[in-house]
């Protein structure tokens, strides 16, 4: 009697042809690709019910986890800048406060991407 391993380990020897057209091929093997299978694979585990999990979770946060970066790092810059006394004396006030609110609105803006990231991976 077999183990669970073995079952495992044992090689697939019975192929089946389906016949598609040009773009059902060009879809499955997108598919395949945005759930990061081979179209064998892919095609195997729908057929047998599976449910494929996409890559493309992964993509979004590897995206969220990018633009969370930039936002660190813009705001210990901003932190920096204002700490350094003898760089704020080159500037008026008012430019200054420009300065300051024109990073503030691009924090704000990347933090409205990952947003909108976030909500199409949960959509998802």
């Amino acid at each position: 009697m077999k183990n669970a391993k073995q079952q495992f380990k044992r090689k697939r020897c019975q192929h089946l042809r389906v016949p598609v057209l040009p773009e059902e091929k060009t879809a499955i093997k997108r598919q395949a690709d945005a759930a990061g299978l081979s179209i064998a694979a892919y095609l195997r585990n729908v057929g047998l019910g599976y449910e494929v999990h996409g890559t493309l979770d992964y993509r979004c946060v590897e995206d969220m986890a990018k633009i969370n970066g930039d936002l660190g790092r813009m705001g210990g810059l901003l932190k920096l800048w204002l700490t350094n006394h003898e760089r704020l004396t080159e500037f008026r006030p008012v430019d200054v406060r420009k300065l300051i609110f024109g990073n503030l609105a691009k924090i704000d803006s990347n933090q409205d991407e990952l947003r909108k990231i976030i909500k199409r991976v949960v959509a998802s």
